[in-house]
């Protein structure tokens, strides 16, 4: 997802990347980090989300003037955009899983929601990797460990997960929610979870089926 390197952690996360999500955000270090995430990426199928106002086709749209660049540069790089309409849809499945307006609750959906949304559209099974359960911070003896796994002197990752959970003012991912929905979907869906391993608790009612749109 977004920048995330595989060269140098190989033995932990792989050297094949099929399809990378980026956000609007992201454009300016993928560009930066272009030798090793676009000219080494032959065959990586690129998808880069954002708001309208970024993807906008007029001149005035950031992330779309540089796919367009980059398209010049690099012909021969397979890259897509979401769609405003398939944004919305995103919009509604979160709103319909959560019972919370994304706009109303000033959240921002992560990258990792859009991967895990489009994976269920294209894959038959989805092995998840380096996602801990939904409340794994609220053990007082949780290991401590970064929120990258590329910036080890970077944020702890459940001091991030937590302080966007809570966070009210400006616009916050809401890393725990979106776990409980994967969490949820897992009891449906073909998704596993590994290191650490972990299954979906058992619910005590029945829920209902709701399936992802992309």
């Amino acid at each position: 997802m977004n920048d995330a390197p595989t060269r140098g952690y190989g033995k932990d996360v792989g050297n094949k990347t099929s399809l990378r999500v980026i956000a609007h955000s992201s454009i300016q270090r993928i560009l930066r980090n272009r030798n090793e995430l676009l000219n080494m990426s032959q065959g990586t199928v690129f998808i880069f989300w954002g708001p309208s106002s970024y993807m906008r086709r007029d001149g005035k749209g950031l992330v779309y003037n540089n796919l367009q660049l980059m398209n010049q540069i690099l012909p021969q790089l397979k890259v897509y955009m979401v769609s405003r309409h398939k944004m919305l849809q995103f919009d509604d499945l979160f709103k319909r899983e959560t019972g919370k307006d994304r706009k109303i609750s000033n959240t921002w959906l992560s990258t990792g929601w859009f991967t895990m949304t489009i994976a269920l559209e294209l894959c038959d099974r989805i092995n998840v990797y380096g996602m801990v359960p939904p409340d794994f911070c609220r053990d007082p003896n949780h290991s401590s460990v970064p929120y990258h796994y590329y910036e080890p002197l970077g944020p702890d990752e459940c001091t991030m997960y937590i302080s966007h959970e809570r966070g009210r003012k400006g616009s916050h991912h809401r890393f725990i929610t979106e776990k409980r929905v994967f969490e949820n979907w897992a009891r449906t869906f073909n998704i596993h979870f590994f290191q650490p391993d972990w299954k979906p608790e058992s619910l005590t009612i029945n829920h209902l089926e709701i399936k992802p749109v992309f």
